[in-house]
């Protein structure tokens, strides 16, 4: 698989010659190592994000949980979390929210000393845009996308990104309504939990 392209697209469509549903893997020099080291790095995390719009546009939020990637239930979607986000963006769109739940993870997630990262997103055009495998059409979602690859090529020992239903997400999903709900009820905008 090859690494996203930095130039910008204006289509969301499949690259012919990718085959679809299998996870994205970025390559080049700061991409995943060969699959002993992948397989064996234990310093960095299960990422799962989730991004909501009460409208769309409308209210909205972004949460993510973190999952150290030594812990034995880390790809566990009911797994207590490491460390988490909930964030209120104010009026977003849905796609902004969920992208901005990405960008916001991982940069917690390199904060915290990752050197691999394993994304399971319910976001299809996230994990297939971040894959290179489909073009970036939105205008409002191009600043988002190339900030989640340049931290995505930080790490020293790589990424994948992969969907999943969204059921496996709930969690994240939970952080992104306490955060509307929490807001409206006059508390803080953000709240992050980290590990100690």
């Amino acid at each position: 698989m090859h690494e996203p392209p930095l130039t910008l697209g204006f289509e969301d469509e499949p690259e012919p010659d990718e085959p679809a549903g299998r996870p994205a893997r970025a390559t080049g020099p700061t991409a995943a190592k060969p699959a002993l080291t992948a397989a064996t790095s234990t310093r960095g995390f299960v990422v799962r994000t989730d991004g909501a719009a009460r409208g769309n546009p409308g209210p909205a939020s972004a949460g993510a949980v973190l999952l150290s990637l030594a812990r034995p239930d880390a790809r566990n979607p009911r797994a207590v979390p490491d460390a988490s986000i909930s964030d209120y963006l104010g009026i977003q769109t849905n796609n902004v929210a969920e992208y901005t739940a990405v960008v916001r993870a991982v940069g917690l997630a390199i904060e915290l000393g990752a050197r691999r990262l394993e994304l399971l997103l319910d976001s299809k055009l996230i994990v297939e845009q971040i894959s290179g495998r489909w073009r970036v059409k939105d205008a409002k979602l191009r600043v988002l996308w190339a900030d989640v690859l340049k931290q995505l090529r930080t790490l020293p020992d790589g990424w994948t990104a992969a969907h999943v239903p969204r059921a496996q997400n709930s969690l994240a999903d939970a952080m992104c309504n306490e955060a509307i709900d929490r807001v409206m009820a006059g508390g803080p905008e953000s709240v992050v939990r980290r590990p100690g």
